[in-house]
């Protein structure tokens, strides 16, 4: 697979381990985001968490502080952002119903892999885009 761009982008991390944060942040702008966003809960973005905050894409735990995500996570649907879930929960079955069609990648995994997966997240929802614009589809 190509090297992995995320140029320009503004990313958020949803990530409560420190150091996991601080790794992802570090490999989001090795591969060119402008802005990384760490959020250790979604009450750190405020009331309306999606609203006037523009992300390009997101990594998300689905668990923080022992709180699901997947609410969040159908917010990042809704509005097209592009996602990934990274997460130690990546083998409960049925956990990731609701969000059927997003990557979920079990930690622990390496940077690579989480990039990929986020890169083709993002493929994925500009070739949606694309086809929503595109008077031939």
């Amino acid at each position: 697979m190509r090297d992995i761009r995320l140029d320009g982008m503004r990313v958020l991390v949803m990530e409560d381990e420190y150091l996991i944060a601080m790794d992802v942040e570090q490999l989001c702008y090795d591969h060119g985001a402008v802005e990384v966003v760490i959020a250790r809960n979604v009450q750190e973005l405020g009331p309306d968490p999606l609203d006037g905050k523009r992300f390009h894409a997101a990594i998300v735990d689905v668990m923080l502080g022992g709180h699901s995500t997947l609410d969040f996570a159908s917010g990042l649907i809704e509005r097209d952002i592009p996602f990934v879930f990274a997460t130690g929960y990546a083998h409960n079955e049925g956990m990731f119903d609701a969000v059927a069609g997003v990557e979920v990648i079990s930690k622990p995994y390496a940077g690579k892999i989480l990039i990929e997966a986020l890169g083709r997240a993002i493929s994925r929802q500009n070739a949606k885009s694309q086809a929503a614009f595109d008077p031939m589809t």
